[in-house]
């Protein structure tokens, strides 16, 4: 078992649309080595590292295949142990969990070497903290699960961070039309600072969100849309917001209802619907590039920060959460 104990800054986050839908805390973070197992090679101490929820082995039949990122051999675990079921921390004698393998909120966590990412020390530590999950999530979905086209049009529903991601990438990857959607009318400046050509909010209309999006769209929809709000609903909209025929959504957005209501003429129509963890980012191919454009401030990642606090007042968090004007409450350890 290789282990690494990293002390670190973690973040929360706002994603999907406000006014009234979920609130969902993040578990993004940036940490340093504080100290690393006899077997571990590749880390010291003192390297600055970003936790992951996801390992790449770079060998298993998925890790090779190229059509997914999810590892075989270092998996997403939701079952809050290590990769040997065992936990490294524990409080008054009480086995304590390891969340997604991250174990953040925590000035202190113990994670397998094979989920931490090693990054460039000089690195923004609140920006490091934002691309561990948030924004690369939404980012990928449009880069490594998409794939949008040159020319193409896009329509990104919930406006948090995540939903910023697939706005920067779609840009990035030439799409002309990029429609964003949310509640809350202060999100529609920073979906312009990531590159956001339209903005819809569904509050203003007796319309669907999808026949808002038409209407943008010279009535037929768009080519790509992406469900970042985790607001059962939506997951409709969403389709029903592209093309018929050759449509297709990336749903990102984790609610609250393990199952939701599904319109089954939406995807009928030929259009294609898929799930996506970390948006298809492989943990070291990937994340190292998105590493290395953040650290080129590629991103106006800068348009996240809205609020911080320190780890005593993390209940304050929370209530930050609910304000219109937050995107990301950096919580200093």
């Amino acid at each position: 078992m290789l282990c690494a104990s990293v002390c670190h800054t973690d973040i929360s986050s706002t994603q999907g649309l406000s006014d009234n839908f979920p609130l969902a805390p993040g578990h993004e973070g940036v940490g340093i080595v504080e100290s690393v197992g006899d077997q571990v090679k590749n880390l010291k101490e003192g390297d600055v590292v970003i936790p992951t929820h996801i390992g790449e082995c770079q060998e298993c039949e998925n890790c090779v295949s190229g059509k997914t990122n999810l590892c075989l051999k270092y998996p997403m675990r939701v079952t809050g142990l290590m990769p040997d079921n065992t936990s490294r921390m524990s409080i008054r004698g009480q086995r304590l969990h390891h969340i997604f393998s991250c174990a953040t909120w925590s000035e202190y966590m113990v994670s397998d070497v094979n989920y931490v990412l090693k990054v460039d020390p000089s690195i923004d530590p609140a920006h490091a903290s934002f691309i561990s999950c948030g924004f690369s999530t939404g980012f990928g979905a449009a880069w490594k699960e998409a794939k949008v086209e040159s020319g193409s049009s896009v329509a990104v529903f919930g406006l948090g961070a995540v939903g910023l991601g697939p706005i920067s990438g779609a840009k990035m990857l030439g799409a002309t039309k990029i429609i964003g959607i949310d509640k809350n009318e202060m999100k529609r400046e920073k979906g312009e600072a990531f590159g956001m050509t339209h903005f819809i909010n569904p509050g203003d209309s007796t319309k669907s969100a999808s026949e808002l999006v038409k209407e943008l769209s010279g009535g037929i929809g768009v080519d790509y849309s992406f469900e970042c709000s985790g607001v059962a609903p939506l997951l409709t909209e969403s389709l029903e917001a592209t093309k018929v025929g050759t449509g297709e959504t990336i749903a990102i957005g984790v609610g609250t209802e393990p199952i939701v209501p599904f319109g089954i003429l939406s995807i009928l129509y030929g259009r294609t619907l898929k799930g996506s963890i970390l948006g298809g980012l492989k943990a070291i191919s990937d994340f190292s590039i998105i590493a290395n454009k953040c650290q080129k401030e590629e991103f106006p990642l800068q348009e996240l920060f809205t609020h911080e606090v320190t780890l005593a007042d993390i209940s304050k968090a929370f209530e930050l959460l609910k304000q219109s004007s937050c995107v990301k409450v950096v919580i200093k350890m």
